[in-house]
């Protein structure tokens, strides 16, 4: 074992004072956040793109996406000591904006108080022994199964942002994408260069890695379109889309089903998020209470609720361990608030190697299922695909939960599975009929 691979192990176990006292391990910390905060800053772009056709207007809305990336990282850092990225989820902002808004009709105020709602029962599971129950329950595979998904969904998302894959115009869902066009260009130099650093283990690669294709990308003039500018003098508005949740159809049946998928979506994507990314599992419940915190926060700051970023998984890789990570990339969100435009200067194409890479990593988990036995590894099989497939961790995890009960009842394995796995069965069940109907 190498001496760095023997600082990063050491870290594990470290309180957040421990860490800082070790400069080894604060300078693995630094590289890691940078790294994840990169490999996530575009959700500062991307989210008030999406949140704008719900009705919240795009300059407020970076300035909540902002502040609730910060306020999570911070309770990341400080009340977890996880390497953990909190910002608000991709998929979730989908359903938020174009289930609950656009198809149901709702307003985004009323949205936002089905967020707080569904938060708050989040929380109540996260602060309860209900969290650690519905954790221990999950079966191995399940757990792997997350984890690969997850990582084929990360490939899926560098291979889109590096342009490298596009959708397709006749019956093909995706095609290769222009190999011609500069940014597909910039990624592959990206990806190779990624791809020597990593296996030569030069410490910092994918920071050097993002560092060089950025410098690359600014000398030949490539950027990309979409980098709102932020007016800092609206800050002076953003009271506006502040504790603006509206309750008062709260009893309505749209509102407790939309709140119901929501809490599903919350509860078992953050949940299968940290099943999937956290180094020391041990840090479970704590990290599982931060982020339901932020998640309930979130919607009064006026942003769709936060998660997990499956991104930080780019910065674990890289040596983070602990709350340090999660502090470097609150520090570099508020940052960013000045600095938004400068984001131009880190493309898309520059990230995705790195994204890409991080997620083949965690497809080794696939290795851990046993595939001899069908029952165990079809409903894994379910989860891999369908989170990239249907672009939702949610709704992968609910085929592969459903799934899982089914086929042990069909082998004469009821005895052997405990309630909760019925429970989570039937939950997500009822997850999948409420959001067809929705």
């Amino acid at each position: 074992m190498d001496k760095q691979q023997s600082q990063v192990d050491l870290a594990n176990d470290m309180t957040l004072r421990e860490a800082l006292r070790h400069k080894d391990v604060v300078r693995n910390e630094l590289i890691a956040g940078v790294t994840g905060f990169f490999a996530i800053s575009y959700i500062i772009i991307v989210n008030p793109l999406i949140l704008k056709d719900a009705g919240i207007p795009t300059d407020l809305s970076v300035f909540a996406t902002i502040f609730s990336s910060v306020i999570g990282c911070l309770v990341m850092a400080f009340w977890a000591n996880a390497p953990i990225i909190l910002t608000p989820g991709m998929g979730v902002n989908a359903f938020f904006t174009y289930t609950i808004v656009v198809n149901m009709g709702l307003s985004w105020r009323e949205a936002l108080g089905i967020a707080a709602v569904a938060s708050f029962v989040y929380m109540l599971i996260a602060f309860t022994k209900v969290s650690t129950i519905l954790s221990e329950a999950i079966p191995e595979s399940l757990k792997s199964g997350i984890t690969a998904g997850i990582g084929l969904f990360l490939v899926e998302i560098g291979l889109e942002k590096a342009g490298l894959i596009v959708a397709g115009k006749t019956s093909s869902l995706v095609v290769l994408g222009d190999l011609t066009k500069p940014t597909p260009l910039l990624a592959l130099f990206g990806l190779i260069l990624s791809l020597i650093l990593y296996i030569r283990k030069v410490k910092g690669n994918f920071f050097i890695a993002i560092i060089a294709t950025s410098l690359v990308a600014f000398f030949f003039g490539i950027k990309d379109a979409d980098t709102p500018s932020v007016d800092l003098a609206r800050l002076g508005q953003y009271h506006e889309i502040v504790f603006k949740n509206d309750f008062s159809h709260w009893l309505s049946t749209p509102f407790i089903l939309a709140a119901f998928s929501m809490t599903m979506i919350l509860v078992f994507e953050s949940m299968g998020l940290l099943q999937g990314l956290l180094p020391n599992q041990k840090k479970f419940k704590k990290t599982f209470e931060g982020s339901a915190v932020t998640t309930f926060l979130s919607g009064f700051l006026g942003t769709s609720p936060t998660v997990a970023a499956a991104e930080s998984a780019s910065g674990i890789e890289t040596g983070g361990r602990t709350g340090i990570m999660a502090l470097v990339a609150a520090v570099l969100f508020a940052l960013s608030l000045v600095f938004v435009p400068l984001l131009a200067y880190v493309p898309s194409a520059a990230i995705a190697p790195v994204i890409i890479i991080t997620g083949a990593l965690m497809m080794a988990a696939i290795g851990n299922i046993k595939m001899a036995d069908f029952s165990e590894w079809f409903p894994a099989f379910l989860i891999i695909v369908l989170i990239p497939f249907t672009n939702s961790i949610s709704t992968g995890l609910a085929f592969g939960f459903v799934c899982y009960p089914v086929m042990k009842v069909a082998l004469g394995k009821a005895k052997e599975m405990t309630w909760p796995v019925y429970l989570l069965g039937v939950l997500f069940l009822l997850d999948l009929v409420f959001s067809a109907l929705l």
